[in-house]
């Protein structure tokens, strides 16, 4: 009697090959958009992607005048992708620990502006990483704080630099530094000429940018006070809508300090017109050793 059980082939490098094919194209949203994260030609992705979708038997994606879009089972084919390619990473950094040189990767990821912090925490780390393991890969991903956050929970970030806002219970957060920001108002604004300050109670008669991130208690009050005309994804979307005159907003000092030096912004009710923020590295709890990652954030703690 011969038998109705299904026969699966080994998993092979080439499958593993065309997963991370899929997975870029999935996370870039088509096609077009992939080539420069793979490096290779729009036509060798549809081969690839081709060839995955005849391996599995089944359809990933849809193409079309809609535009790109995972169907049910490429949805569910990309999230065990992500703990394959994810498994294979963990698995070659605990072989990489067995040597004496370091080795491996670092995925992380940081909110938008931080380089321009004068503590440059970060940067030095980093730099004290590449000189201990000239060898390691470092892999910068900028996104805005919750992807951070989903990005190390899933596996795909080895460690985060984010705000200590809303971040879920399965993630450990290591104090870094405290973040000041103040509200600001470019040259071309009205107020920027008026000699004493504005009252914080006169500030709504002014259009005004205000975040669509999570805030911490302190900003949502600040910005509470704000006549919300715009808003921005990030702190480098407001300053562009606060230079053009139109708007007040807050910036973080470290950012604005150059234009601030140049003429271009002055801050806004000195006495009040600010709020801290608390910035955090944030990696799993139940994260694997990972000498790597272990090295890095060591590094951050002796700065």
């Amino acid at each position: 009697m011969k038998s109705t059980r299904s026969h699966q082939s080994p998993v092979t490098d080439f499958d593993i090959r065309l997963l991370r094919v899929f997975k870029a194209v999935a996370e870039c949203g088509g096609f077009s958009a992939a080539e420069g994260e793979l490096g290779i030609s729009r036509s060798a992705i549809s081969l690839h992607m081709g060839d995955l979708e005849k391996r599995l038997g089944l359809k990933l994606c849809r193409r079309g005048r809609g535009g790109f879009a995972l169907t049910e089972e490429g949805r569910e084919v990309l999230e065990g992708a992500r703990r394959l390619l994810a498994g294979l990473e963990a698995f070659r950094n605990e072989v990489n620990a067995l040597h004496h040189s370091l080795r491996g990767e670092l995925n992380i990821g940081i909110t938008d502006t931080l380089v321009s912090s004068p503590e440059m925490r970060i940067t030095h780390a980093l730099a004290d990483l590449k000189q201990q393991g000239p060898d390691v890969r470092i892999n910068m991903m900028m996104e805005p704080p919750g992807e951070i956050a989903r990005a190390v929970v899933d596996g795909r970030l080895h460690v985060g630099v984010v705000p200590a806002v809303n971040l879920p219970a399965s993630i450990e957060a290591g104090d870094l530094y405290e973040e000041i920001s103040r509200l600001y108002c470019s040259r071309e604004h009205p107020l920027f000429s008026v000699a004493e300050d504005p009252e914080f109670e006169q500030l709504a008669q002014w259009d005004a940018v205000v975040p669509s991130y999570p805030l911490t208690e302190a900003g949502r009050e600040r910005h509470s006070w704000l006549n919300s005309s715009a808003s921005s994804s990030d702190r480098e979307g407001a300053a562009f809508l606060i230079l053009t005159g139109a708007y007040i907003g807050y910036l973080p000092d470290h950012q604005a300090h150059v234009w601030v030096e140049e003429g271009r912004l002055r801050p806004l009710c000195s006495e009040t017109g600010w709020y801290s923020t608390p910035f955090v590295t944030i990696t799993r709890r139940d994260r694997r050793p990972h000498r790597v990652l272990d090295v890095f954030l060591g590094a951050l703690r002796q700065r």
